[in-house]
């Protein structure tokens, strides 16, 4: 399911570079940040993540919904 929940968390895991940045930006654990992208993959049927040793990057199908997630946190502010 997609949730605003887990659209915020993806925007700042694009914005940090890192899931576990992001984590503990959101005082939650690096495995939960990692829960919620993969249900978010899942549900979407992509992968929205690159993940190396050296951060982590949107694939393209993540720049795409980083974009749509953005604007829709905008309209709601």
């Amino acid at each position: 399911m997609i949730t605003l929940h887990k659209l915020k968390i993806f925007i700042l895991i694009c914005e940090q570079g890192s899931l576990n940045r992001a984590a503990q930006a959101l005082y939650l654990s690096q495995s939960a940040v990692s829960q919620h992208i993969q249900d978010l993959e899942a549900t979407l049927g992509v992968q929205l993540l690159d993940r190396s040793p050296r951060g982590t990057q949107p694939t393209e199908a993540g720049e795409v919904l980083l974009d749509y997630a953005r604007k829709m946190i905008q309209l709601l502010a």
